[in-house]
């Protein structure tokens, strides 16, 4: 299952509660990890940055709309930033192991939900698009709620996608799309200059012949007092955001003006800080591989070692999170890594199809591995919620009921996600047992070693599941949760037997099972 971002805006920025609660929305769906959560009270508008395998992300995506839809009147809001929808946009982002058409199957799918589910009408944007003209958002989006409440009936060019022609009364239209990554950048200049930004916006925006994927508004924040040029930075390899500051700054002394200071929304790719600093710098006979990290990691000398190392102090020190649930993640992270490392050394050198297949197979398990870094952290947190609950106070009734509901939700979390990391494990076994099936002979030793692995990671995720089962007061899903732990570590068990029994016969090795 490939893993992929998804970038939704909400049309409030000044209500903390109201994004707080769909913030929980989303990550009320096992396996999604909230990345980034931005509020702008200039713009009214927040965005959140969550990820995880395509199906998860997808029902996050969901249930943050709906929250938005029950939350947010668009009659009563205000802000500087285009906006149609209380949930206004919700791109899907291919990340590595993951295609672009993933993306646009699962715009496909959460636009035609929403609009059947939640009667808003629904538009496909970008690579989604099933018209030219709404690849761009901006026409999408334009004459915002109020022109949209009445052209979605009266213009046929303005029909959505999905839904009724008939805007949602108080949620609006969403545009739903995949896309590559962008960087949302805005720089502040040093006057309250509405018409300088917009002037310079004017000149920087692709669509008025400006610089190549580069979309531009400008706007009064700060209550007022200051000017900024908003942009999205749709190819940071043609434009980073080193350049556009830049032309900004150009474009602002021409007219007397400085930059003040920028901002980066949300999240930023490592590379296109690189890129912005080779625009910046304009360094001679520049090679990536000048980089003391890419140089250390050419030679071997990983980056991410000192993270693994930090984490093994933390698992050694008295803290008792992260500990045993973390650590069976760990666990499944080399069971996948390691059936992604045979995969790929098969694939190199089979035959075309059967090289397709491997690459396919290797590219869902360093899906795996990711999914897997994340249950480290997120065991750990699970830990926590149950501490917290511990501690509130339980003086009076109306405390005792509060403890005690706030106890049950954090004590399913703490079985919910080692339940989740068993599940991954046997996933990771099904890829092992396709490495062992098809890897090159002299690796073999080496899905032996992540067969190991993947059973650390899932007896060791069962112990947790069954020490918190001994708290849990609800019999009937204690006996649930007990039931779906010894099926998974039946299923585990079958396929280790599959997998044994294809390296016995394709290599001189004893069985594994009985060490």
């Amino acid at each position: 299952m490939p893993i992929v971002e998804c970038v939704p805006n909400f049309s409030e920025g000044r209500r903390a509660d109201v994004v707080d609660a769909i913030a929980r929305a989303a990550t009320s769906v096992s396996g999604v990890v909230l990345l980034d959560r931005e509020m702008d009270a200039d713009h009214n508008r927040s965005v959140l940055t969550f990820a995880g395998e395509a199906e998860a992300v997808l029902e996050a995506a969901f249930r943050a709309a709906r929250e938005a839809a029950a939350r947010i009147d668009l009659n009563l809001h205000k802000g500087e930033h285009p906006r149609m929808g209380a949930t206004d946009v919700i791109p899907f982002i291919p990340l590595p192991g993951a295609m672009l058409a993933d993306c646009v199957g699962l715009a496909e799918r959460l636009a035609e939900r929403i609009a059947r589910e939640l009667a808003i009408p629904t538009y496909l944007y970008a690579a989604a698009a099933r018209r030219p003209e709404r690849t761009s958002l901006p026409n999408v989006r334009k004459g915002e709620f109020e022109g949209l409440r009445s052209a979605i009936a009266a213009d046929p060019e303005r029909a959505p996608d999905f839904g009724l022609k008939k805007i949602h009364p108080t949620a609006g239209a969403t545009a739903v799309g995949a896309r590559d990554f962008l960087i949302a950048f805005n720089v502040n200049l040093d006057a309250a200059d509405l018409e300088l930004a917009k002037s310079i916006a004017g000149e920087l925006r692709e669509s008025s012949g400006g610089l190549p994927t580069v979309q531009a508004k400008g706007f009064l924040v700060d209550d007022g007092k200051t000017a900024q040029v908003s942009m999205n930075l749709l190819d940071y390899q043609k434009v980073s955001p080193g350049r556009a500051v830049q032309e900004v700054e150009e474009r602002a002394r021409r007219r007397g003006r400085q930059v003040k200071e920028t901002e980066i929304i949300g999240l930023i790719p490592r590379e296109a800080l690189l890129r912005s600093a080779v625009d910046l710098l304009h360094p001679r006979n520049w090679q990536p591989d000048q980089v003391l990290e890419a140089r250390l990691a050419k030679a071997g000398l990983k980056e991410g070692g000192e993270g693994l190392l930090d984490f093994l102090e933390a698992l050694a020190s008295p803290d008792p999170a992260p500990g045993g649930g973390s650590a069976a993640a760990l666990g499944g992270a080399v069971g996948a890594a390691l059936a992604c490392m045979v995969l790929s050394l098969t694939a190199a050198k089979a035959e075309p199809e059967v090289s397709a297949r491997m690459k396919e197979i290797a590219s869902h398990a360093r899906g795996k591995m990711r999914v897997f870094h994340a249950l480290m952290d997120r065991d750990a947190r699970a830990y926590g919620a149950v501490v917290e609950a511990l501690a509130l106070p339980k003086s009076s009734a109306v405390e005792k009921e509060a403890r005690s509901d706030r106890l049950k939700q954090a004590m399913i979390g703490a079985i919910e996600v080692p339940l989740e990391t068993m599940r991954e494990g046997v996933a990771t076994l099904g890829c092992l047992k396709d490495a062992a099936a098809w890897g090159s002979p002299h690796a073999l030793s080496d899905v032996g070693v992540g067969v190991l692995a993947a059973r650390l990671c899932i007896t060791g995720a069962a112990y947790n599941v069954e020490i918190n089962l001994k708290s849990m007061k609800d019999v009937a899903r204690a006996a649930e949760y007990r039931a779906r732990m010894e099926a998974l570590a039946a299923r585990a068990r079958s396929i280790e037997g599959e997998i044994d029994g294809i390296l016995q016969a394709r290599t001189s090795i004893p069985s594994l099972r009985s060490r």
